[in-house]
């Protein structure tokens, strides 16, 4: 199928003698893949199967992998030759993927008339913003309380089953389903792309996600951890109806460029291949390295080093002198609650004093020997030290107000909990 990645040749380049070597690339294409290459008649019907191998890397250009995803919506026409696809999406609109089984015969019959697993993530496409990813989730959980980035609709899905939404990881959801029945699975990108911009002044450039499915077998123990497949594509997000806009306007300057411009841009294709890529680690966030990411030079995720995955989230601020001042008058109903308190996010793995003794030091910028002890403000005002226990012990995500109060015997300061 090498043929079909060469470029549309035109009437003026037949013309010029080149049909001889057009050709000669078709000789041999019988013998590369015969008629059981692909499982499945509907792949081979599928009009942008010549944009697959194009996004492969060079060494899975003969490899046939056992499924593909097909993401239903038309890719840009402004990428040009030789780079990834661009997919433009509506936020909130249902997109369909087809998920199909592309398996030769007798391959992988472990699975035959078994379930599988896949997990589908919305991740970020820029190093920039992987290595701040979970702070960027973070951020967004708490600008849009309640809302994910990421739904399944079932309703218009076919075949999923057991479908699951993790309310801790709102860029993910994941399913079971059996490739040898016909699956479908809607989705639904709520986050858009300029939410994620560096600076909001209006006309900015959104930032480019990635859709990722990985898709895993049982193992002897019944449960989904071993991987069979993973691809990814790149998309971005816009508001209501704002992609099918970009995509009419990529097209528009597309017609306006003169021909010899055209041939070094790729055709917009109906639908979206998911090209292969490595398995998302389950990890939530790094630390000190950037996020698993899209690496354009190999065109897969690798694993970073130094990944660790939070225990404990807690939300903390430090409670200025000002609402100390106006906090009794609020008390007594004569002054407004309008005080704003800025939270900062504290990640606890150890779940340990020492820990977040560190932590809030780190914050707040001074050494951990300042602090002297950590008290919790308990319902009658007393003030109870906190402890190991106690802080395995805190619900995740809870937020708490910092105050300061002056050690009497050395210049150490205790740190309360509101």
């Amino acid at each position: 199928m090498a043929w079909a990645l060469k470029l549309p040749l035109t009437d003026e380049v037949i013309e010029s003698g080149l049909v001889q070597d057009f050709d000669a690339s078709l000789s041999g294409i019988g013998q590369e893949l015969g008629a059981g290459a692909y499982s499945m008649s509907d792949v081979l019907a599928l009009p942008i199967f010549k944009q697959e191998e194009s996004n492969l890397p060079p060494d899975t250009d003969n490899k046939i992998l056992p499924f593909q995803y097909v993401l239903c919506a038309a890719t840009s026409p402004a990428v040009k030759l030789h780079d990834e696809t661009l997919t433009y999406l509506n936020q909130g609109q249902s997109y369909e993927i087809r998920m199909l089984d592309n398996r030769k015969i007798g391959e992988l019959p472990e699975i035959t008339g078994k379930m599988v697993k896949s997990i589908i993530r919305v991740v970020f496409h820029d190093r920039r913003l992987q290595y701040t990813e979970h702070q960027q989730l973070e951020g967004w959980r708490w600008n849009r309380p309640g809302d994910r980035i990421l739904d399944l609709d079932i309703p218009m899905s076919v075949g999923i089953i057991d479908p699951r939404a993790n309310p801790t990881q709102l860029n993910t959801v994941e399913f079971l389903w059996d490739p040898s029945k016909r699956t479908s699975v809607f989705i639904q990108v709520h986050c858009i792309s300029t939410e994620f911009t560096m600076r909001k002044h209006g006309g900015e450039k959104g930032v480019p996600f990635r859709i990722q499915i990985d898709t895993f077998k049982e193992n002897e123990s019944g449960e989904y951890t071993e991987h069979l497949h993973s691809a990814s594509c790149q998309v971005k997000v816009f508001k209501p109806k704002g992609a099918d806009r970009k995509q009419k306007t990529d097209r528009e300057k597309m017609e306006k460029r003169a021909p010899q411009e055209k041939e070094k841009y790729q055709p917009s294709y109906e639908t979206t291949i998911l090209t292969e890529c490595s398995p998302w680690p389950e990890v939530t966030y790094v630390n000190n390295s950037p996020s698993p990411g899209f690496n354009s030079t190999h065109n897969s995720f690798p694993v970073a080093e130094g990944v660790v995955r939070p225990r404990l989230t807690i939300y903390v601020c430090q409670e200025s002198q000002q609402a100390r001042e106006q906090q009794p008058k609020h008390e007594n109903g004569d002054a407004a609650a309008n005080t704003f308190f800025v939270y900062h996010a504290i990640y606890l793995e150890e779940l340990t004093a020492a820990e977040l003794t560190e932590k809030i030091a780190q914050l707040f910028n001074i050494s951990p020997r300042q602090i002297n002890q950590i008290f919790k403000q308990g319902p009658t005002g007393i003030h109870v030290l906190v402890s190991d226990e106690m802080i395995q012990n805190f619900q995740d995500e809870v937020c708490f107000v910092l105050d300061t109060m002056k050690d009497d015997t050395n210049d150490g300061y205790h740190i309360i909990l509101k």
